[in-house]
């Protein structure tokens, strides 16, 4: 479930999300693997969800290993808008 003011962040492939968890996880960042809302589009089905006050944390560790998103959004009011 996301809740308002979460981050979802989705990539091109499952091998690719699969190497993101796994690195955030290493680093400890608050982060949760879930299914790609119905809302969003995505290749592979699964998405990374972080609040938004770890937001800046996640994108850094990931831009650091070469493992940028291929998209991310913020839910807010109940529609996501891209970061």
């Amino acid at each position: 479930m996301v809740n308002d003011g979460d981050v979802v962040t989705i990539y091109n492939s499952i091998h690719r999300v699969m190497k993101v968890e796994k690195v955030l996880k290493g680093a400890r960042v608050e982060m949760l693997l879930i299914p790609v809302p119905r809302q969003l589009s995505s290749d592979c089905g699964l998405a990374i969800r972080c609040p938004f006050d770890v937001w800046p944390e996640l994108l850094a560790v990931l831009e650091e290993q070469g493992l940028a998103p291929s998209a991310a959004f913020r839910l807010k009011d109940s529609s996501y808008e891209a970061l």
